[in-house]
């Protein structure tokens, strides 16, 4: 199968895990996913497979959604609730005291990645270097909350609700931390729910037992989406017969003997179709030769 599945990440369940899973269940080779969950996250996963895991590193959409609840007044190594305490203190926050620093954190921001991450350092990921005691310095890095709502603040348990809409590498984990650090209190992450990625929804997506009924019944392929799909955000093209081939053995097209604007700008990336609507690729236009180039090639994909 070419292609992806969405899937909704069971809690306490490694990204890997669930392709790892989905791998057993569709019997395929080349399975991958478009973006790291935590263990403890539940939520949208897109599940690549065969030559849909070529979209891996060139997705175009990697705005995220997620639902998260943290608690106030405590602080983890792994800045979630999974992680060992390191201090407790007293709450005492307003609601409007509350919405005042929420606020404050919608725009670009900097934030510094957790040692308790996948990230590397000199080729050893960050968590193991966090596992063995070692704590280093890391560079802060600039992310987008483009969306903070705040959904609900129970005072009595020292909880809030929020909705966030962010940029890829947001951490979820070091924005609640951070917003209980701006509160003067500390907070850490208690549940985190991806509810979109790569334009996904989490109402688009089943469930790994879902997924296991499907296959028993020889009806997984019903739930495969198109991987041109993850491109929906570039413009179309429809190439003759002869353009497919010369396109698919690696050779550029010629602009204006295609649909595309001859004024359309440097560097534009096309999704590009053959002549019976099958999706060969994406090409990236060099507009010093006029020439549609290969940007990438799904020549067998769906």
């Amino acid at each position: 199968m070419n292609g992806l599945i969405l899937i909704n990440k069971p809690k306490n369940y490694t990204s890997f895990d669930v392709v790892a899973s989905m791998r057993k269940i569709c019997n395929q080779k080349k399975v991958g996913h478009t973006g790291t969950l935590d263990p403890m996250a539940t939520g949208v996963l897109p599940i690549l497979l065969g030559n849909a895991t070529k979209a891996q590193s060139i997705l175009p959409n990697d705005d995220k959604k997620y639902s998260a609840t943290f608690k106030l007044g405590i602080t983890t190594d792994t800045q979630d609730i999974t992680g060992k305490v390191l201090s407790t203190s007293n709450v005492k926050v307003t609601i409007n005291e509350l919405q005042a620093i929420l606020n404050s954190f919608i725009g670009e921001i900097k934030q510094i990645p957790p040692m308790y991450s996948a990230l590397k350092q000199k080729g050893v990921k960050l968590y193991e270097l966090a596992r063995n005691g070692i704590n280093i310095e890391r560079d802060s890095r600039m992310v987008s909350i483009y969306e903070l709502e705040l959904i609900d603040f129970n005072p009595e348990i020292n909880t809030v609700k929020i909705d966030v809409k962010c940029s890829k590498g947001t951490y979820i984990r070091t924005l609640c931390h951070d917003i209980g650090d701006s509160l003067g209190c500390g907070a850490t992450l208690t549940e985190l729910c991806r509810t979109s990625a790569c334009g996904f929804n989490i109402d688009d997506c089943i469930t790994i037992e879902n997924a296991k009924t499907l296959a028993s019944k020889n009806l997984i392929s019903s739930k495969l989406i198109k991987t041109d799909k993850l491109f929906n955000l570039y413009k179309a093209i429809k190439v003759s017969i002869g353009q497919s081939v010369r396109f698919k053995n690696g050779g550029p097209l010629d602009i204006f003997r295609t649909s595309i604007e001859p004024n359309i700008k440097d560097k534009t990336i096309i999704r590009v179709y053959g002549d019976d609507d099958s999706f060969i690729g994406l090409g990236i236009i060099c507009k010093e030769k006029n020439e549609l180039k290969i940007y990438k090639l799904f020549n067998n994909v769906i």
